[in-house]
C-alpha cells in the first residue's frame, strides 16, 4: 500500500520580495483574522504593507530568507527514511503562508496515488490558527478536487513520550557544565489573542502540559521553571506572561536564562532573529548573568521517532490520532465532538 504523509508547516518567505505577499496570506487567513472575507482582504493588505519594512530587517538578519522550508524538508526526508521499513510511505510538505501551497501538493500526492493520506502538523499544540488552519484548507481542497483517498489526521502531540524526551535531551546537553545554578528555566511558545483561547482554543493548556511533562523527565535536574509567550502583534490583549517581560524581570534578578523554544520544531525568525538576537539583548541591557537558548527540536532522533509513532498509531474511528485528551470546554479541538 502507498501512503503519503504531509507535513504542514508555516513556511516563510524564500527572498526579501517575498516578505509582503507572504505576509499577506498570513494575514488573510480566516483563522488569523476572523472577520468576513470582504473586509479581511484589504485589511491584510493593509496589514502586510505596514509590516513589510519590518519584516525585511529581520530576514536580512539571516540571509534574507526564512530557512523553514529546506529544515522542513529534512524533517519529511528522515521521516520518510524511519517509516521506510515499515511499508511504502512517501512525505510531503506543505506550507500554510508560502510555497509549497496545499493546491499544488495536492497534484503531487494524485501522482503519488496512495491508498492512504496521513496529515502531520509540525505543530505540537493544537491551534485553530495554525493546524486547524492548515487542516481545513488541505481537506477543503481535496473536497474541490474530488480527491476522494482515505485520510488520518494527527490532530496534535503534545504529551508523546518521545517529543518530551527530545526537549528534555536538549535541555540537557544545554544546561550541561554550567557552572552557576542561578537561572530561570523559560519555556517561550508562540502567542495568542486571549479571545482565541476564551472561545475555546486548546492551545495554551496543552502547551502547560508539555512542560509539565518535560518537567517529570527533567525531575532530576531540580529546575526552576516558568513559561511564557512571544511574537505578541496588534492591539488585542494576548496571553501572557509575554517572553519580553519575564526576561527583563529575571535580568533584573542577576538570573542567568536559559530559553526553550517549546513549541517550535524548526529555527525560523522567530528563534534566530527574536530569540538569538533580539531577547539576547534584552537580557543582556537588563542584567542577564548569561543567556542559552536550546535549540529547535530539527532532526533530533527522539522526535524523529515519535513522528514515526504517531504516524504507525493506530486511529480512532473518526481518523483522529492524539496524544492528550483536551477537557471539555476547548470547543475548538477537532477530536472534541468524536468522544461525545
Amino acid at each position: 500500500m502507498n501512503k503519503a504523509v504531509i507535513l504542514f508547516n508555516l513556511g516563510g518567505p524564500d527572498k526579501l520580495e517575498s516578505v509582503e505577499p507572504f505576509l499577506f496570506n498570513l494575514f488573510n487567513d480566516p483563522e488569523i483574522l476572523s472577520i468576513p472575507s470582504i473586509f479581511r482582504y484589504p485589511l491584510a493588505k493593509f496589514i502586510s504593507k505596514r509590516r513589510t519594512p519590518i519584516a525585511k530587517n529581520i530576514y536580512k538578519e539571516i540571509g534574507n530568507k526564512s530557512p523553514i522550508l529546506e529544515l522542513t524538508q529534512e524533517q519529511a526526508t528522515s521521516l520518510e527514511k524511519s517509516l521506510s521499513a515499515k511499508g511504502n510511505y512517501k512525505c510531503f510538505v506543505v506550507m500554510r503562508c508560502w510555497h509549497p501551497r496545499a493546491i499544488d501538493v495536492i497534484k503531487k500526492v494524485k501522482e503519488f496515488n496512495p491508498d492512504e493520506i496521513i496529515l502531520l502538523p509540525l505543530y505540537p499544540q493544537f491551534s485553530a490558527a495554525t493546524s486547524g488552519s492548515s487542516i481545513n484548507e488541505w481537506k477543503d481542497l481535496c473536497k474541490k478536487e474530488n480527491f476522494n483517498v482515505k485520510t488520518k489526521t494527527i490532530c496534535c502531540y503534545p504529551t508523546e513520550s518521545n517529543f518530551i524526551k527530545s526537549h528534555a535531551n536538549l535541555i540537557r546537553k544545554t544546561i550541561y557544565n554550567t557552572k552557576s545554578k542561578n537561572f530561570k528555566l523559560l519555556f517561550s511558545a508562540h502567542g495568542l489573542p486571549e479571545i482565541k483561547i476564551k472561545k475555546g482554543d486548546p492551545y495554551q493548556w496543552q502547551v502547560e502540559e508539555t512542560v509539565k511533562r518535560i518537567m517529570v523527565e527533567l525531575k532530576d535536574e531540580n529546575l526552576n521553571h516558568t513559561i511564557s509567550y512571544q511574537s505578541r502583534v496588534g492591539p488585542l490583549k494576548w496571553i501572557g506572561p509575554s517572553t519580553d517581560e519575564e526576561i527583563i524581570k529575571y535580568s533584573k534578578e542577576k538570573k542567568g536564562i536559559v530559553i526553550v523554544p517549546v513549541a517550535f520544531v524548526s529555527e525560523h525568525s522567530e528563534t534566530l532573529v527574536e530569540l538569538d538576537i533580539e531577547y539576547k539583548k534584552l537580557a543582556k541591557e537588563n542584567g542577564c548573568s548569561f543567556y542559552k537558548r536550546v535549540p529547535a527540536l530539527g532532526v533530533e532522533e527522539s522526535f524523529i521517532k515519535g513522528l514515526t509513532d504517531l504516524v504507525l498509531q493506530k486511529e480512532t474511528k473518526s481518523n483522529f490520532v492524539s496524544s492528550v485528551m483536551c477537557p471539555n470546554k476547548y470547543v475548538k479541538c477537532p477530536c472534541l465532538p468524536i468522544r461525545k
